[in-house]
């Protein structure tokens, strides 16, 4: 079976170490871990892509290069129906999560994300699998700190990971990692079961 597994975030230097480039910089550690090919940037897709397999079954990583709000154009072309939707795989930030936890979702909302409303909209159903990833700071009680109002929210999430935070990232990265290889390998009841 192919899998799709899109790493949302904005194209350029500039972001690079952003929050909302999360699922991005997530990927990536997947992408050293199972030694796939390199990132080649695909014209038609407006989308960097890499191939390779995990076990038998084959998967393609795709970074789109259009920014977040028309994440959707890089992945309209290879979603035709609901049986590729259910094997597409969207990592992303998530301010509902705190940093350092993730969760794995299927058919639901975008939950406001721009990324996640412009695929559900390009594709026209909500029945894939998301891997959401925490930004947002932790209250003592462990739950997320949002920050309020639309100006304050946008200024977070373009804003830079500091040190600490890039280490408690990488080892979500790892984490991440093993349950896209649970998702793809043994299907997303058993990862869900295992990692949420």
């Amino acid at each position: 079976m192919n899998y799709t597994i899109v790493g949302l975030g904005n194209p350029g230097e500039e972001y690079e170490l952003t929050r909302h480039n999360t699922g991005r910089i997530v990927l990536s550690a997947l992408h050293k871990k199972e030694n796939l090919s390199p990132f080649k940037l695909d014209k038609k897709l407006k989308a960097l892509v890499s191939e390779g397999k995990i076990g038998k079954d084959k998967i393609e990583v795709i970074f789109p290069e259009t920014f977040m709000n028309k994440s959707g154009v890089s992945i309209t072309p290879l979603i035709k129906n609901k049986k590729q939707a259910e094997r597409l795989i969207v990592v992303h930030d998530d301010l509902d999560l705190p940093l350092g936890t993730m969760k794995i979702s299927f058919n639901r909302g975008s939950g406001g994300h721009k990324g996640i409303e412009s695929i559900i909209k390009a594709i026209k159903t909500e029945a894939f699998v998301r891997v959401r990833i925490g930004v947002s700071p932790k209250t003592t009680k462990g739950k997320a700190k949002k920050p309020k109002g639309e100006e304050k929210i946008v200024n977070f999430i373009i804003g830079k990971f500091s040190k600490i935070e890039q280490e408690t990232l990488k080892k979500v990265g790892k984490q991440v990692s093993e349950a896209i290889v649970t998702l793809v390998k043994d299907g997303r009841e058993k990862a869900m079961g295992d990692f949420n």
